[in-house]
């Protein structure tokens, strides 16, 4: 089983209706979905147990819709200490070395 490859913003049009993991922060609420700055603007489409809050950090797992949003399976709030350069190179040196990221 493959694991669940993290993504920022730039790297969700090469994941269109495949699960991935995301870290950034809560821009805005809107209704049911929310506003996420993941190095780039990302619209998630919540389900019923994300409880989130604007101006904290998240971390969405969800499957890349056509229009490049997530539809969310899950949300954790990761509270307003996040290192968001630190998630954002995990991101990109999860993708330059592979084999360390992923399980067969």
């Amino acid at each position: 089983m493959d694991a669940t490859p993290r993504v920022t913003c730039g790297y969700l049009n090469s994941y269109v209706n495949k699960n991935v993991m995301v870290v950034g922060k809560v821009i805005q609420l809107r209704g049911e979905s929310a506003l996420i700055d993941a190095d780039g603007n990302i619209t998630a489409h919540l389900n019923r147990d994300s409880h989130l809050t604007a101006g904290s950090g998240v971390q969405i797992i969800g499957k890349v819709q056509p229009d490049l949003s997530i539809k969310v399976l899950s949300a954790l709030d990761l509270g307003t200490a996040v290192d968001y350069n630190l998630a954002n190179t995990v991101v990109e040196l999860s993708h330059q070395h592979r084999s360390l990221f992923a399980s067969d």
